[in-house]
């Protein structure tokens, strides 16, 4: 027992996330080296502490702001934080919290697991109200996001983005309430993923927008693409309450270029959708190109 519990322990502190781990009266009983790395507090400072107190101690906002427990284990993807650095700056993570349970179901302790949100805090996002609960939800899309984008540096694998805005999102929203406009949206996706491709993904980035991420191997050809969704989007017969509201879309597109971070080339596709719904909505425009480096 005492060698499992020696292999266990090695391969948690192994990992690139950071583990915190405490047990059934709330006492941490390993915090691993990425833990350690990311906070900057050494295993034998946390070692014996409450987990209530120490994430007090460690998290803006205190241990309420972390343990949302109820979102966290339904969406499987945590929430954004902000924790204390023992040099004194505050390192954006996300976390998660889990129940820890033996094989017949007994509560034996607890599980944190975070790791570093600089590039998801760097990433544009569509807009999010005061009351959106969308920001949680959008954890997996990013990781999507950066696989592909990674796939796109290391082996030329064709990226595109399509920033997707509802034109009558937030009208919907004050006319008849957040219950019929997540209504409205939940049968808007289902109407765009009946026209994705295969490999594509689409996901929520704010409160009336979706990311589509697709392989089109030019920027003529996601443009078409684009065309063919904002179609799609015309024919959703949405009703609430009697009421029959005609939908449409204001759709970004931009092809990834040679080297393009990826805060860039969603900045491209969000000023494109921008541009779409300032031409009135119900429209698709293509995102210009990277400026040109100038010769020194």
């Amino acid at each position: 027992m005492a060698e499992r519990t020696e292999l266990l322990e090695s391969a948690l502190d192994g990992m690139a996330e950071g583990i915190a781990l405490a047990d059934r009266t709330g006492r941490m009983v390993l915090w691993n080296g990425a833990a350690e790395t990311i906070t900057g507090f050494a295993s034998a400072e946390i070692a014996g502490r409450g987990v209530r107190a120490t994430l007090d101690a460690l998290v803006e906002g205190g241990a309420q702001h972390w343990i949302r427990q109820t979102d966290a284990e339904k969406s499987g993807h945590g929430v954004l934080v902000r924790v204390r650095h023992k040099a004194g700056h505050d390192v954006p993570v996300m976390a998660r919290m889990m129940v820890l349970r033996d094989g017949l179901g007994a509560r034996i302790g607890t599980g944190v697991v975070f790791h570093p949100a600089e590039s998801i805090d760097g990433l544009p996002h569509g807009y999010l109200g005061e009351d959106s609960n969308i920001g949680e939800s959008q954890t997996e899309l990013e990781d999507r996001l950066a696989t592909m984008h990674e796939e796109f540096l290391q082996s030329d694998v064709p990226l595109g983005v399509l920033w997707v805005m509802v034109d009558q999102g937030r009208l919907l929203r004050r006319t008849h309430g957040a219950r019929a406009c997540e209504a409205m949206l939940e049968k808007m996706e289902r109407t765009l993923v009946s026209g994705l491709k295969p490999a594509e993904e689409i996901g929520r980035w704010g409160d009336d927008e979706f990311l589509v991420l697709s392989h089109e191997r030019n920027p003529a050809m996601l443009a078409a693409h684009a065309q063919t969704l904002a179609g799609l989007a015309r024919t959703t017969d949405f009703r609430w309450w009697g009421d029959r509201i005609s939908l449409s879309v204001s759709i970004g597109a931009a092809q990834a270029e040679g080297g393009e971070p990826l805060a860039d080339l969603l900045e491209r596709a969000q000023a494109a959708m921008f541009a779409s719904a300032r031409a009135g909505g119900n429209h698709i425009t293509a995102a210009q190109g990277r400026p040109a480096c100038l010769p020194s």
